[in-house]
């Protein structure tokens, strides 16, 4: 794998100064923000992740305001304690797209953060908590406790939230097979702590969060 100067020098190189490739990265949040954010926020946040999974976005967004007042604001507890009836009668509800994984998914996903929220005094508390050198380890987690959260998802939320991670884009992926860390997309745990170990070392060369971090690794490739 490349040293971080290497392929920061790259970039510097091709944008013409360490502040031209800065306006290109982004930035987390604190722990003290994500700590602050309401458990209502995360939850529809993860929501709106599942619903854009092969959908537009706009389409998605456009369709937030419904889907706001139709999941009672996103409140996780009385999402969680929707019943079956309920769900059942969304799927005539127009405003909102009908899709019935999905929609069960929201319930699942409703518990999962007011459990954790119980537990550790609010979602974003324990979300600002987890460490980043086993960003992975979290997203296995909302993958098994959660539900539609496979794949990038869980890295998706949590980078619409503000929690630091890096995203298996395709240009990620390309960069993570051309210095041989991988020998295709990473599917299987050995291969993604095998990513997390790469970031790892960027991180501590660096000082960067991993965030940055994925966006520098994916210019090497895209630019």
């Amino acid at each position: 794998m490349r040293d971080f100067e290497d392929m920061h020098q790259q970039l510097i190189s091709r944008f013409g100064s360490a502040k031209a490739v800065q306006g290109h990265l982004i930035e987390p949040l604190s722990e003290s923000a994500l700590s602050a954010a309401s458990d209502n926020f995360y939850l529809s946040n993860m929501s709106r992740r599942v619903f854009r999974a092969g959908l537009k976005h706009s389409l998605v967004d456009a369709k937030w305001p419904a889907f706001e007042q139709a999941f009672f604001n996103f409140s996780p507890l009385r999402v969680a304690m929707m019943s079956d009836e309920e769900l059942d009668e969304l799927m005539a509800n127009k405003a909102i797209i009908r899709h019935w994984g999905k929609i069960k998914a929201m319930r699942v996903n409703a518990y999962m953060v007011y459990e954790l929220s119980e537990q550790h005094q609010g979602f974003g508390r324990w979300l600002a908590q987890w460490p980043v050198d086993d960003i992975v380890g979290l997203w296995l987690l909302l993958k098994k406790q959660g539900a539609q959260l496979g794949g990038n998802s869980a890295a998706s939320f949590l980078r619409m939230v503000g929690k630091d991670t890096f995203v298996l884009s395709a240009d990620v992926i390309a960069a993570l097979i051309s210095q041989d860390i991988v020998a295709k997309a990473p599917t299987s745990q050995r291969d993604l702590r095998a990513v997390q170990y790469a970031f790892n070392q960027w991180r501590e060369q660096s000082g960067w969060p991993l965030c940055k971090l994925s966006r520098m690794l994916a210019m090497t490739v895209n630019y």
